[in-house]
């Protein structure tokens, strides 16, 4: 797995393996000193022919190096300077060979460039035309018998067979590697696009989280502190008020802290659930003067950290509504344990309302955070009848 990450990670190599591969110019360099030296080495045929010959292997020299090196790199089959290096090749090679056969040995390297050069039948017909100079050249030589003539065409059918054979199957090989480097691309590239976006899509649930933890704790108690004040002001007798006001601040502040150190929720460091919940209660109870029960049902347990933020945030945003909207006289409060989940039932009697037409982010954040794990939430209500809200998870 490791290994195959790292060979995702690497940039493909520029051009196919046919391209790639310095070999192919060793090959061409060693096959062409070889043909040239026996060329000159060679005593059957007359000074002068052996030079023009030379001349010749040079002119295909220069011809690789001016036309078909550069044809070779522009990694692009049948272009017109590949077209113009192969025409140049026939004008020298042939004669050449037929002049001297030692300039066969050329063939060595001549034959691979076909298929760096061309593709399909052009590469094949290049091909054919390169092997047939060497066969020209033997088979007008005078005094040959049959079985020279036969052992000839059975290795220069075996080597032309071999040459048609394994090109077109190497070039199709390296034709499925370009492909597989231009998907390799792709893939990199689309890792990079799902690497974007789940970083936004990180981001964004973060800001999601952060919006409903600070709806939670820092919007409502800054509420209360406003309620607080005003009660405090329209009564002469504001001192409860104002402490009051002064404690929500307080806590109101621990939240922020606890928010920037990302802490767990602050009513539940150190205390349980059910603590937590009859805290709420009583508060509501102090703030409103609303009447408050909170009862637990079964047997308490710790549940997971998660599953108790959310029923404390979702009671929490419950009590606010009812503090701020619903103009109750009586809450209840219940936690109801059971083996397989819990639940939480916040009921008012206050003035309801119809749950279809309900906007705001307090019922929508909570209905996100509570299916996050995988609970469920169910608002009863209607006008006049009071508001039933209740979580399972």
């Amino acid at each position: 797995m490791n290994d195959s990450v790292a060979f995702l990670g690497r940039r493909p190599e520029q051009g196919d393996a046919w391209r790639s591969f310095r070999g192919w110019e060793t090959l061409f360099g060693l096959s062409w000193l070889v043909s040239v030296v026996f060329v000159i080495a060679g005593d059957t045929h007359a000074l002068h022919i052996r030079a023009i010959v030379v001349a010749l292997l040079v002119l295909c020299a220069a011809g690789y190096l001016l036309l078909g090196r550069p044809a070779i790199r522009e990694d692009d089959d049948d272009s017109h300077r590949a077209v113009w290096y192969f025409g140049l090749i026939l004008v020298a090679f042939v004669p050449a060979a037929l002049l001297v056969p030692a300039a066969c040995f050329c063939l060595f390297a001549l034959g691979p460039q076909v298929f760096m050069l061309f593709s399909g039948r052009r590469a094949v017909a290049a091909t054919l035309l390169l092997n047939l100079a060497p066969a020209m050249r033997f088979l007008t030589e005078p005094g040959l018998s049959l079985d020279q003539i036969l052992l000839f065409a059975g290795s220069t059918l075996i080597a032309i067979t071999f040459a048609l054979v394994f090109g077109p199957w190497i070039s199709r090989i390296i034709h499925q590697s370009a492909d597989r480097a231009c998907l390799i691309e792709e893939l990199e590239a689309s890792r990079a696009e799902v690497a974007r976006l789940s970083a936004e899509s990180g981001a964004l649930a973060e800001r999601e989280r952060l919006a409903g933890e600070i709806h939670d704790t820092l919007a409502q108690g800054f509420t209360s502190i406003i309620m607080l004040i005003q009660a405090a002001q329209a009564q002469p007798d504001s001192a409860r008020h104002l402490d009051l006001a002064i404690q929500t601040a307080r806590e109101n502040l621990a939240e922020a802290r606890a928010l920037v150190a990302a802490l767990g929720p602050v009513p539940l460091d150190g205390s349980t659930l059910d603590d937590a919940l009859r805290r709420l209660s009583v508060r509501l109870c102090e703030e409103g003067g609303v009447t408050v029960a909170c009862t637990i049902d079964g047997e308490s347990r710790p549940l997971p950290p998660s599953t108790e933020v959310v029923l404390l945030r979702s009671a929490q945003e419950a009590l606010a509504n009812v503090r701020r909207h619903a103009a109750a006289s009586s809450v209840r409060v219940r936690v109801r344990y059971c083996p397989d989940d819990v639940t939480l039932l916040v009921e008012d009697d206050g003035t309801g309302f119809d749950p279809g037409r309900a906007s705001g982010y307090g019922l929508r954040g909570m209905r996100a955070r509570i299916e996050q794990q995988g609970g469920t939430l169910t608002v009863t209500s209607s006008p006049g009848l009071g508001t039933s809200l209740q979580v399972t998870i």
